[in-house]
C-alpha cells in the first residue's frame, strides 16, 4: 500500500478579483523511502499542495475536491483535533525560508523540544531536551548551541534546526518546501546530503518542492512537473531528463545550464503563465508553447508515454 495517495485534488483561494484555481486535478502516489519532486516556476501550485497535505491552508483557501489518503486514512475527513495529532507526529514539513520559520524570542532547543512535548505528553522536558541533543547530533549542530536564539544561528544552522524539528517525532512523511532557499551552494549540498542520509536511515517518504530542477534531479526518484496549477508531466527521474515529452518540460530543461556535454545557449520561456482566476479552457501552456496547434484549444488529456511516464498534452 502507498504511504500517500492523492486523488484528483483541486485547491483554490478566494480573492477580491475572484476564485483563484491554484491546484487543479492533481493525482499521485508516494511509497515509504521514496522521494517525489515537484518542480515548476513560482506560482504553479507546488507549495499549496504541501500546505494542503499539512492541513495548514490559509483562511481564504479551500479544497474543492479530491482525496488525500495517508496510510489509508483520508486526511480531509479528519477533525481538526485529529489533524493536529497527525501534524508533526506522522507528517512534518521543512518550511521554506528558515530565517522566518522560528520564534525569534524562544531558544532554538526549546522550540524543537516543544514538538516532542506536544505529541508525547508523558515525556518530561529534560528528556525532551536530551532527544533534541541527539537530533542536533544527527543534523550537525553542536550541542552547546541548544540554548541559543535563532538570531545567533547562521542560515545553514537555522535550516538544520528546522530539519531537526521535522524529525523530532519520527514522522513517516516529510514535505521539504524549498529547503535550501537563500543558502550558498556549499551549505545547500550539506543540507541535501543530510536529508538523503536521514531519509535512508529512517525510511521516510519525502515530497521535495523546488523551482530548481537540478536539485530535484539530485534528490528525487520520481518527478512531477507543474505548470499553472496542473501537473503536466510525471515520470521517473530518468524519463523526465532523458525523454521529456511535454513542451513545458522541454522548455524548463532548456532554461537551466548543464555542466556536461556541449555548451549551448540557455533558452528562456517567453510570455507569462495564465491568469488562474480565469484560466483558459484549453491547454494552459498553449499561449507560450512553440508546438501549439488548433487542437490545443481543447482541454488536454493524459497520454501514457511509457511505464510510469505520462504527460498532459495532445502532441505527445
Amino acid at each position: 500500500m502507498a504511504l500517500l495517495e492523492v486523488d484528483n485534488l483541486s485547491i483554490g483561494y478566494h480573492t477580491k478579483q475572484g476564485y483563484l484555481k491554484a491546484v487543479d486535478g492533481i493525482s499521485f502516489s508516494l511509497y515509504e523511502g521514496q522521494t517525489l519532486g515537484f518542480v515548476g516556476e513560482s506560482g504553479c501550485g507546488k507549495t499549496t499542495i504541501g500546505m494542503a497535505l499539512m492541513g495548514l491552508m490559509p483562511p481564504n483557501g479551500s479544497i474543492r475536491q479530491g482525496r488525500i489518503l495517508f496510510e489509508g486514512q483520508d486526511l480531509l475527513e479528519m477533525t481538526e483535533a485529529e489533524r493536529r495529532a497527525t501534524r508533526w507526529s506522522r507528517i512534518a514539513m521543512i518550511f521554506q525560508a528558515a530565517m522566518n520559520a522560528m520564534n525569534p524570542v524562544q531558544r532554538v532547543g526549546d522550540q524543537v523540544a516543544e514538538a516532542i512535548l506536544v505529541h508525547n505528553r508523558e515525556v518530561e522536558k529534560d528528556a525532551a531536551l536530551s532527544q533534541v541533543e541527539a537530533l542536533f547530533d544527527l543534523v550537525g549542530i553542536p550541542r552547546d548551541r541548544l540554548r541559543d536564539y535563532p538570531h545567533q544561528y547562521s542560515g545553514g544552522m537555522k535550516q538544520r534546526a528546522i530539519i531537526a524539528m521535522a524529525l523530532a517525532c519520527r514522522p513517516r512523511l516529510i514535505i521539504a518546501d524549498e529547503p535550501t532557499t537563500a543558502l550558498d551552494v556549499i551549505v545547500q549540498d550539506q543540507i541535501l546530503s543530510e536529508i538523503k542520509a536521514l531519509q535512508k536511515e529512517f525510511n521516510i517518504g519525502v515530497i521535495f518542492i523546488s523551482h530548481d530542477i537540478s536539485i530535484v534531479a539530485d534528490m528525487c526518484q520520481n518527478i512531477a512537473v507543474m505548470y499553472a496549477g496542473q501537473m503536466v508531466e510525471y515520470g521517473s527521474r530518468e524519463a523526465i531528463f532523458e525523454s521529456p515529452v511535454h513542451p513545458y518540460t522541454k522548455a524548463l530543461l532548456s532554461s537551466f545550464p548543464t555542466i556536461t556535454g556541449e555548451k549551448s545557449d540557455l533558452i528562456p520561456i517567453p510570455g507569462e503563465p495564465p491568469n488562474l482566476i480565469h484560466p483558459p479552457s484549453g491547454c494552459r501552456f498553449g499561449a507560450r508553447c512553440p508546438e501549439v496547434s488548433p487542437a490545443c484549444s481543447e482541454a488536454p488529456r493524459w497520454i501514457l508515454i511509457g511505464p510510469g511516464h505520462k504527460a498532459l498534452c495532445c502532441h505527445c
